[in-house]
């Protein structure tokens, strides 16, 4: 790698970003990675402060950048990401060697997506709560991110069908990968649940194939 790669996290309010980060760096440090990370929120750090309380025993905290962005997350790392391009440069700068710099937006709709100066690879995630309709709603992060995530998979069972005449009274995450097939083409879709870990280790092997070494 030539420079400090940056992947993008964005969706959802509740989706599991946070989450995600949590649970990727300590297997990325593991590999040998040394991993920094930005969390975006509109009027608070307690992403940051989350993040930097439970990733103490695998990375520095002063690794981890809290943003208050003021106003629509999508805008501080879409329409303009200086905020968060000015603390990937200052996380390069204090800490050479750095490999990887994990940027989480602040909760935000479908039309999420980072700008290309800022992240080097975008990741989208949905969760199974919000319904098996969610993929087929579309928007820019569900068609253009490089990898999309459908987390929470082990809460279908608890989630009602919105396609009842297919037999299928819980949400059908058949239909929710052939939907994101449709949009998507080639471009990767990942079943994942955080909680129980499935899906984890596949994750981490496209973040180190198509972001770190592609």
């Amino acid at each position: 790698m030539s420079r400090t790669v940056r992947i993008g996290i964005g969706g959802a309010i509740g989706c599991g970003k946070t989450e995600l980060i949590e649970k990727i760096v300590p297997k990325l440090v593991e590999e040998g990675f040394k991993v920094g990370a930005i969390s975006n929120d509109v009027y608070s750090k307690e992403d940051a402060r989350r993040l930097a309380a439970r990733l103490g025993k695998d990375i520095d905290p002063n690794l981890i950048l809290g943003i208050e962005t003021g106003g629509c997350p999508h805008t501080a790392v879409r329409d303009d990401p200086s905020m968060n391009i000015d603390a990937a440069e200052k996380l390069e700068k204090d800490n050479p060697g750095l490999d990887v710099i994990l940027i989480e937006s602040g909760g935000d709709n479908i039309t999420l997506t980072f700008s290309p100066k800022l992240a080097d690879f975008f990741i989208y995630m949905v969760d199974v709560a919000g319904g098996d309709k969610t993929i087929r709603k579309g928007g820019l992060g569900i068609k253009k991110s490089d990898l999309l995530l459908i987390n929470k998979i082990d809460l279908a069972p608890y989630v009602e069908s919105t396609i009842l005449e297919s037999g299928v009274k819980t949400a059908n995450l058949d239909l929710m990968m052939q939907d994101a097939k449709n949009l998507r083409g080639d471009k990767p879709t990942l079943l994942l649940s955080l909680k129980d870990g499935i899906g984890l280790d596949e994750l981490v092997k496209i973040i180190r194939e198509k972001a770190l070494f592609k």
